[in-house]
């Protein structure tokens, strides 16, 4: 019989992730999984056209706060910070919040810190962050009953105590159980509460947070959680040695106000269209043609509804209007 130690699958990968020699402590993103930030330096451009239509939508207040959440080793908030006018990035106040250590070589403007900072008037960007705030996975038992799986540091699985409390009442609210033993979920109310905190820290201004996700009409009956190394997807095992992500419930995330929309939709919104060039430019100017076409190639990529453009953006106003900021947003999850 093994007795190796099992526990929920959120502690264990709390330990895994984030621990003295956890994988996001020790490792690079980069390294095991590509982000839209490391695709195309068109989408730190569209999030710097967005910061802009925020600092408008703010009266463009003297100092404007830029927040990078799970900022990895800091591309998207250096790339964003070198996108931006002069006279705006004299206002900003960047902020890269990870849990690693600061990374070296990061533009020393950029402020380091294991928290978001309180108080700041701009945007809050999350990208692919929620999905590695970790938590419990359930399953229906062969009793009918939900319960938590436990886990080991090698990755074996077995049934624990029944859910019940605050996770019962988000399980039946967010993602109620299919009849069948064997059917899974993942409470995400960690990621609610992650979420709540990262956008509550803005006093006024856009929290923004984009991920894989699924809404309660179309729950996933065996749930998402899996693994990443070295850009290939593993078993999920929590040793520390690889990522371990699960799609998002955007949708019990969603504060006051907050709308959730395709990237696709976003980013054309944001002028990222990957439309090809005109033919005609290839004889007027053939090195920018070239130019040109790979732009759109990777335009293409960032909003290919089969890939990227299958993301999910949480777009959640704090204080402000969202009809100003022009990305077309209809009524929020509800």
């Amino acid at each position: 019989m093994n007795d190796e130690p099992a526990a929920g699958w959120r502690a264990t990968a709390e330990r895994a992730l984030y621990g003295p020699d956890g994988f996001f402590v020790r490792e690079a993103p980069a390294d095991h999984f590509r982000t839209s930030a490391h695709a195309s330096p068109r989408f730190a451009g569209a999030v710097a056209r967005l910061l802009l239509r925020v600092d408008l939508a703010l009266g463009r207040p003297r100092r404007l706060a830029f927040t990078d959440v799970g900022a990895g080793r800091g591309e998207l908030v250096a790339a964003v910070l070198a996108a931006l006018p002069r006279d705006v990035a004299a206002r900003l106040r960047p902020c890269a919040v990870e849990r690693a250590p600061r990374p070296p070589g990061l533009d020393p403007r950029v402020e380091w810190r294991a928290e978001p900072p309180g108080g700041g008037e701009g945007l809050l960007f999350a990208n692919e962050w929620l999905d590695n705030v970790p938590l419990d996975v359930v399953e229906r038992g062969p009793d009918g009953v939900p319960r938590y799986v436990l886990v080991t540091a090698r990755g074996e699985e077995r049934l624990g105590g029944r859910v019940t409390g605050p996770d019962a009442d988000w399980l039946r609210r967010w993602w109620p159980l299919p009849a069948e033993p064997g059917t899974r979920a993942e409470i995400g109310r960690p990621r609610d509460e992650a979420w709540a905190a990262a956008a509550g820290s803005l006093a006024r201004g856009l929290a923004v947070a984009v991920d894989y996700a699924h809404t309660r009409e179309r729950r996933p009956p065996l749930g998402t959680l899996t693994g990443y190394r070295a850009g290939r997807a593993v078993r999920p095992v929590p040793d520390g040695g690889c990522d371990l992500t699960a799609h998002v419930a955007l949708d019990a995330c969603a504060g006051p106000g907050a709308v959730l929309c395709s990237q696709r939709a976003a980013l054309r919104a944001l002028g990222v269209t990957g439309e090809r060039p005109p033919l005609s430019l290839a004889a007027e100017d053939p090195a920018g043609y070239l130019r040109a076409l790979g732009g759109a190639g990777e335009a293409a990529e960032l909003t290919d509804p089969a890939g990227l453009g299958a993301f999910t953006w949480l777009v959640q106003p704090v204080g402000i209007d969202t009809g100003g900021l022009g990305l077309g947003l209809g009524a929020g999850p509800g």
